[in-house]
């Protein structure tokens, strides 16, 4: 059985300009920070992003976006990174936006070989801007194709050495279907275990799915909610006197 663990270098040397990279985090948050940060000062560039949203800029996919490396980005929405927002309206990031439900399933369609899917999820909006549209018992479906990526960058609660990885509660949200969509699937990870220790049913995404193992080096991250991030800025500006 191989062993998949490598240095940060290794997982490093697999992303190259112009790739598609599927960023699994959540807004930013769940990410693989110690990978991207490999990413970040290796200067690639002109990375074509897919992520559920611009991230923030000091999280996660937001980070290269911040650092210009990012060139256009699949997504549902930008609106918690404000230099996305920036970015997209100086012409800097070319920003296709996917409905949420959509999104997921052009992701899944590209893991499980499918030519794409019907919806009628942005039918007669921009959303259908030169697409095909199908009409069905009287009815208009757009056809939306697969999205697969190059590499697909997440992040694993715990992992044995083999791959198997392991999720805690959500945070694996979309991870185990990007881990379908991407010819090479690199996963930072909290904690290490022994190929047995993980019960099956602990398993989210299996082995043979898995490429990289990186086991980051950094303390664990606590998981701080969104909303608990902007009560915490708001309750500092309000200390601040609103400046």
């Amino acid at each position: 059985m191989k062993n998949k663990v490598v240095e940060l270098d290794q997982a490093v040397a697999a992303i190259k300009d112009g790739q598609t990279i599927l960023f699994a985090d959540w807004h930013g948050e769940i990410s693989a920070e110690e990978v991207i940060t490999g990413v970040i000062e290796k200067g690639v560039k002109d990375i074509t992003a897919v992520a559920v949203s611009g991230g923030m800029p000091d999280q996660g996919v937001g980070r290269m976006i911040v650092a210009h490396q990012v060139k256009k980005l699949l997504t549902t929405h930008i609106g918690l990174n404000p230099v996305a927002k920036e970015q997209y309206v100086a012409g800097e990031l070319e920003v296709e936006f996917i409905p949420q439900g959509t999104f997921t399933e052009r992701i899944r369609c590209g893991g499980y070989g499918l030519g794409g899917c019907l919806t009628p999820t942005g039918v007669g909006t921009a959303v259908a801007e030169g697409k095909q549209i199908l009409n069905i018992n009287g009815k208009d479906y757009l056809l939306e194709m697969p999205i697969r990526g190059d590499v697909a960058l997440i992040k694993a609660t715990k992992a044995d050495w083999a791959g198997n990885l392991c999720f805690n509660k959500t945070s694996g949200a979309i991870s185990n279907t990007m881990a379908f969509a991407a010819d090479t699937v690199i996963c930072e990870v909290e904690e290490l275990v022994e190929v047995g220790e993980l019960d099956p049913d602990e398993i989210d995404v299996p082995a043979p799915v898995v490429d990289m193992i990186y086991v980051r080096k950094g303390e664990k991250k606590p998981f701080c909610p969104m909303w608990q991030r902007a009560k915490a800025k708001a309750e500092a500006k309000a200390a601040e006197g609103g400046k």
